[in-house]
């Protein structure tokens, strides 16, 4: 739920922003900070690459994917997601924005790092060098993620920290029904939420109700844009990602997926939404109307995007209806 992550902390800090009263440009880019940071707890995946220096060619594309999974389990959701780790990486991070060359700047910087030297030992000691590796990575990304804000932003160094706690703080509840759950409290071993969240016994509808929320991240991420960019989502949307609905069939031509094999499912669903979102037939006609009243044009990259989207919704529900109702009876 890479992706999830990101767009759901994205979205819940320009709400809250917006909210708040700040101005829309604004509170558009506090919003893409949190979700910059939201995303780097998963920069510990990188060293997943070593599982495919260990991979051979024989062994097909699937070999290759097993790999990097089996090699990623060795760190993934370990100290790069903890709470700890993460309410000491922030203010760091928000001292990292602090802008000028005066000697309490050069101070702050400098603590920061200090701050951050001192996580990567503790993870040394901790569980060893790896897990130490995996830290100088996310600590290394969250000092480009602040400095960039620095170079190109005016949001204060509070304002950096807080939106980096928030980002690291949201990504680790997603993982909760996809995976194994996060080391909470790392370096700390205390015993919290330490199995998967179950959707549905089944493990397919489990799997679907974990797209769904994926889906329903992106949709709310979308929601923001729009609201804050005066874009209309209806308008962006085409009637042709109701041809999303034909992947419902799906459903009884292939094995149900599931999380640990879910390839076919999630690639085949998403070239469907693709497909709608980019091909245009000579007949298709974006939904311009809502209740009688005309909704404004939008851009073709942003009706793209959303007809895909759409489109992938349809799929899914249709893929869903046809697997509780209909492939059981067959």
């Amino acid at each position: 739920m890479f992706v999830g992550h990101a767009l759901l902390a994205f979205a819940v800090a320009a709400l809250i922003a917006d909210w708040r009263g700040w101005e829309r440009r604004p509170a558009l880019i506090v919003g893409t900070v949190a979700g910059a940071f939201a995303a780097i707890p998963d920069i510990d995946v990188a060293y997943a690459l070593v599982g495919l220096l260990r991979w051979q060619v024989a062994d097909g594309v699937l070999g290759a994917s097993t790999a990097f999974w089996d090699a990623s389990r060795a760190v993934h959701r370990s100290a790069t997601h903890s709470l700890v780790v993460g309410a000491v990486a922030a203010p760091a991070f928000g001292l990292l924005a602090v802008r000028g060359r005066s000697d309490r700047a050069r101070v702050a910087r400098t603590g920061a790092l200090a701050t951050l030297a001192a996580l990567v030992a503790v993870a040394f000691l901790a569980d060893g060098p790896l897990t130490a590796v995996v830290v100088v990575l996310f600590a290394a990304s969250g000092v480009l993620v602040a400095r960039g804000v620095a170079r190109r932003t005016t949001l204060s160094p509070s304002t950096v920290a807080v939106a980096a706690l928030w980002g690291l703080w949201s990504h680790p509840w997603g993982d909760l029904v996809t995976g194994s759950p996060p080391d909470w409290f790392f370096p700390f071993d205390l015993p919290v939420l330490e199995s998967r969240v179950v959707l549905h016994p089944d493990p397919t509808l489990h799997l679907l109700g974990a797209f769904a929320i994926e889906l329903a991240a992106i949709w709310l991420a979308v929601a923001v844009v729009c609201r804050l960019t005066d874009r209309a989502i209806l308008a962006s949307v085409d009637r042709r990602a109701g041809v999303g609905v034909a992947y419902g069939l799906a459903a009884l031509a292939v094995a149900p997926p599931t999380l640990d094999v879910s390839y076919h499912f999630v690639f085949s669903i998403l070239g469907v939404g693709l497909c709608c979102g980019v091909v245009r037939g000579g007949h298709s006609m974006p939904v311009r109307r809502l209740w009688g009243r005309q909704l404004p044009r939008t851009e073709p990259t942003l009706e793209v995007a959303l007809t895909a989207l759409a489109a992938v919704t349809v799929a899914l529900a249709a893929y869903a209806a046809v697997y509780l109702f209909v492939a059981p009876a067959g």
